[in-house]
């Protein structure tokens, strides 16, 4: 089985690790507060290890579970130590001032923008469209979770798509990396909806009928 590093300690880290915990995956959390990485990691009742960003980093998988300005600040401050990793970001870039429009510009997105910033990396784009409350059982309604992923590197691709699958999701391949300039957009709308969705944050983007 694949090694996970999750960098971050919040909502999306914990739905994440869940998953590859359940998948039979070694989970590595790193976050600035080490407490909370290793409060996490014994909630979730797995053997994963903790330690601090900047520490090494064991995962063959690297998940950026970081609202997009971290995320972009640690890809780096950890250039060097991504080099040759697959990297996944997660990111919706939302304005939160405004929760009108996403920060990237207008013909990026912020996988584009991390791949920039850690060229030796393999950036996938991956579960910006599924929401952590989700992530933890990995279904809604009896029916897995689908994860869209966009990159360039095929074997990173492959990769992320062994651990969804394994995980107990279902993984759709959306394209190359500038996919997730479209993949973001579809983020941002399932966002949107919640108000008139009653804020329970327990839907999800699903295709049917394949």
């Amino acid at each position: 089985m694949t090694s996970i590093t999750i960098i971050g300690a919040g909502n999306m880290a914990r739905g994440i690790a869940a998953r590859a915990l359940a998948g039979g995956h070694g989970v590595q959390i790193l976050a600035r507060d080490t407490e909370a990485a290793a409060t996490l990691a014994g909630e979730l009742g797995g053997d994963a290890t903790t330690g601090r960003i900047g520490d090494a980093v064991t995962g063959e998988i690297v998940v950026l579970a970081l609202p997009y300005d971290a995320a972009l600040a640690v890809a780096e401050e950890l250039r060097d130590t991504l080099a040759g990793k697959v990297v996944v970001d997660i990111t919706n870039p939302v304005d939160f001032a405004t929760f009108d429009r996403l920060v990237t510009p207008a013909d990026s997105s912020a996988a584009e923008e991390i791949a920039q910033v850690v060229p030796a990396a393999k950036v996938v784009k991956a579960f910006n469209t599924t929401f952590a409350g989700t992530l933890v059982g990995g279904e809604i309604a009896g029916e897995k979770l689908d994860v869209l992923i966009a990159a360039d590197d095929a074997e990173a691709k492959a990769a992320v798509v062994e651990l969804v699958e394994s995980s107990g999701m279902r993984a759709l391949d959306a394209g190359p990396l500038k996919r997730a300039h479209q993949l973001e957009g579809i983020g941002f709308v399932h966002m949107a909806l919640q108000g008139q969705l009653g804020n329970t944050w327990s839907t999800g983007v699903k295709v049917i009928g394949a």
